[in-house]
């Protein structure tokens, strides 16, 4: 079932919002060769508390961290820890923040110094990805729409969709309904109304489409160890037309 969220809701939501963006700025500020990603978790943490809020992975059906961190070939669901970032690495940063009861959910994948010329082009087209599924999320469109506008992008780089991995509708539950694929046919599935709000997140591999589970039970890989990136806002579906509630882009430098 669909949950529609009034325009207060939907304010409250944005609070959370502006709470993870900032803990996604605080993340880039700290993001550097030698530095461990169970480093950057712990200042995440420690941050998202400090303004009153909760992470929302943290014990999450037994995740341990506050972050999703995924290094370079890994997808999504990268557990804080060990690794040290180096030159020429990307990192997927997922973060979620709670705030009276309600959550927001974002992510970026970021440079670590100089990256390749395929990890570039994998950054900026999953971005780019991400603001065309923005434009789509309006009142009278399907989510056929927005799924494909992803597609289009991503496929017309060479790049992949992760098929098997989508999006989601947010608001008191991190994840509710409609799940969201990152591709589709326009025109098709459920109609969007004023109130939707949606967890839309592009994940894209300079390969194939195809990922594998890692040995943790939690960190997704692609299959060929290819690249990958991650690139996600929280959207509500308004009557003005489409709101980020995590605009990170709006400050990303």
């Amino acid at each position: 079932m669909i949950v529609k969220k009034s325009t207060e809701e939907i304010d409250q939501m944005a609070a959370a919002g502006d709470i993870l963006v900032r803990t996604l700025e605080l993340v880039e500020r700290k993001i550097r060769p030698g530095v461990t990603t169970g480093e950057l978790d712990k200042a995440a943490e420690r941050f998202i508390r400090s303004q009153g809020a909760k992470p929302a992975f943290k014990g999450y059906r037994g995740f341990p961290g506050s972050l999703c961190t995924s290094p370079n070939s890994m997808v999504v669901h990268g557990i804080p820890g060990t690794y040290e970032l180096r030159r020429g690495d990307i990192l997927s940063v997922d973060c979620g923040v709670i705030l009276d009861g309600w959550v927001a959910d974002a992510a970026r994948t970021f440079a670590v110094g100089p990256v390749s010329a395929t990890a570039r082009k994998l950054l900026d087209t999953t971005q780019a990805s991400l603001f065309a599924a923005v434009e789509h999320c309006r009142p009278g469109n399907k989510l056929g729409d927005v799924s494909h506008s992803v597609q289009e992008v991503v496929e017309s780089e060479d790049l992949s969709i992760v098929r098997s991995l989508v999006g989601h509708g947010i608001g008191r539950d991190m994840h509710e309904d409609p799940q969201i694929p990152n591709y589709g046919t326009p025109g098709k599935g459920i109609p969007l109304e004023e109130g939707m709000v949606l967890a839309v997140e592009p994940m894209v591999t300079a390969g194939r489409h195809t990922v594998r589970m890692g040995e943790d039970h939690w960190a997704i890989y692609s299959q060929d160890g290819s690249l990958a990136a991650h690139f996600e806002f929280t959207i509500a579906v308004t009557s003005d037309g489409p709101r980020v509630l995590t605009p990170w882009h709006e400050r990303a430098a």
